[in-house]
């Protein structure tokens, strides 16, 4: 049985005897063992970051961005790998998994461009003789604490840019599917990057209280569930730790009335199905402006609902795979059966499906229901599951309303060709990211990713310049110099870059 130790100090490190199990979603069988460590382990790592960080830090910038160049170079290259990799713990097919890469590479490449963005201001003359300027250091040593449904994406999102900034970072990576994570750490080795400036430890909520209480760890960045993001920031912030911690969702698509429905099927296919669901930024609440709207939309949803295949994470022609484990699968499952007691009105029933020659593997099919209400707990409550709930709104007013009032506030979209309307509830919806005719809005890199309300603990995004300030801390400087002759032959000396 194949075993997943953690990545220390540029090498594998094997944790204790406490062990997690990683499925293979497709099949329901064990495929790996993850080793769950302590704090012990954690403070080996922290020893290793402790010692390679001050040189790290000391290395020019474009000297670091050359390092993150090449593992752009190693990730490009190992694509297949790393996707067929992902897909085999997480289920979601390859193209989702190709995905996935391609969306943490993107940070990754902004990441290359850190000379440019840790540059700092300057003012001449701010005073007399006296000159301002300010500089961006790192803060030290980081970490980061990532969730299954995106094991590259999440982790370089992360460590791109904290790295790049001259951190060391210690990544905590679901132990759901950690193979990936360890082999991202593995080619940063191979691009150049110094023993101890990325480590992968593995582990539970052991591992994550450790990380949170070790005086040594001045970050941490968080994505997972609402609660666990909340008890991540309390207890880091009172350990006078910087965090930022980003929760669950429960993303809203208005369709207004003059909305293009065949395109908004076919982005709701996408949005609210693909990866089995398994996406805080997946869109499972469609509402519709207006019962013509709703009707109209309903008549089309319904066979492009029946027409997705579900299927193995390597059948090309599936459009999602299997969710992460049977647990996960129940508790969609339970879901469904919650709104259907509520009374909402289920229109495609996806529970009990299997897949001949995989009838252990965690397969769920795809849900509908119609005339969702507001009170629900199965709209208040995160899903995480290939499940579209239709809630009606009566009027553009409610539309807005609904996101607004919901207690999570990651992203919106709005369906509509008329620029007035979308232009107003951009502005007044109570969301953290928005789209306009586009599902899934999440930001570009050079952007900043992060949610409201309680889809976002912490006033830092991630990723964009936003991540560069959260791992970064200023030093303002302010100079006067004397007056004085200048003399010598070497009394000016062009610097180079060495």
């Amino acid at each position: 049985m194949r075993k997943i130790d953690h990545f220390i100090g540029g090498a594998a490190y094997a944790a204790g005897e406490r062990q997690g199990e990683v499925f293979d979603p497709n099949n329901g069988g064990v495929q790996a063992h993850v080793g769950l460590g302590n704090a012990k382990d954690l403070g080996r790592a922290v020893d290793a970051a402790r010692a390679a960080q001050p040189a790290w830090a000391a290395t020019n910038p474009q000297r670091r961005a050359r390092v993150m160049f090449k593992f752009k170079e190693l990730i490009e290259k190992n694509m297949d790998e790393l996707a067929t990799l992902l897909s085999s713990e997480h289920g979601k097919v390859i193209a989702d998994a190709k995905g996935d890469v391609q969306r943490g590479l993107e940070v990754i490449e902004f990441a290359c461009g850190i000379p440019h963005a840790l540059k700092g201001e300057y003012t001449h003359g701010a005073g007399p003789g006296i000159d301002v300027y300010s500089l961006r250091q790192p803060l030290g040593i980081v970490a980061g604490i990532t969730p299954f449904n995106f094991p590259a994406m999440i982790p370089m999102w992360m460590f791109g840019v904290a790295i790049a900034c001259g951190n060391a970072f210690i990544l905590k990576p679901s132990e759901r599917d950690p193979s990936v994570p360890v082999r991202l750490a593995e080619l940063m080795q191979e691009a150049g990057l110094p023993d101890g400036i990325l480590q992968v430890v593995h582990g539970d909520k052991e591992m994550v209280d450790a990380i949170l209480d070790e005086p040594d760890i001045k970050a941490v960045s968080f994505v997972g569930s609402s609660d666990i993001a909340q008890y991540i920031y309390s207890r880091g912030t009172a350990n006078g730790k910087r965090v930022q911690a980003f929760g669950g969702a429960k993303n809203h698509g208005i369709v207004m009335p003059d909305a293009d429905l065949d395109q908004v099927v076919n982005d709701l296919a996408g949005a609210a199905f693909g990866s089995a669901g398994e996406r805080c930024m997946a869109l499972p609440v469609v509402v519709p402006v207006g019962d013509k709207t709703a009707g109209n939309l309903r008549e089309k949803l319904i066979p492009a609902i029946n027409a997705l295949r579900v299927g193995v994470s390597t059948d090309a022609e599936a459009h999602y795979g299997p969710v992460v484990t049977a647990a996960h699968r129940d508790r969609v499952e339970n879901y469904i059966q919650m709104c259907v007691d509520e009374g909402g009105e289920l229109v495609v029933d996806g529970r009990g499906f299997t897949l001949q020659g995989h009838e252990e593997g965690f397969f769920i099919g795809p849900s509908f229901f119609d005339h969702v209400k507001p009170h629900f707990r199965s709209y208040q409550e995160e899903i995480f599951g290939p499940v579209l709930q239709m809630v009606r709104a009566g009027s553009f007013e409610e539309a807005v309303r609904l996101p607004s009032e919901h207690q999570y506030g990651n992203g919106v979209a709005i369906f509509t060709r008329n620029g007035h309307a979308a232009r107003e509830f951009a502005a007044r919806v109570n969301v953290g990211m928005v789209g306009i005719n586009v599902p899934i809005p999440v930001p570009v890199a050079y952007h900043t990713f992060g949610g409201w309300k309680r889809s976002g603990f912490g006033d830092i995004n991630q990723h964009g310049m936003e991540g560069v300030r959260f791992y970064t801390k200023t030093k303002t400087v302010t100079q006067r110099w004397p007056d004085g002759s200048v003399t010598g032959e070497n009394a000016f000396v062009i610097p180079t870059m060495g």
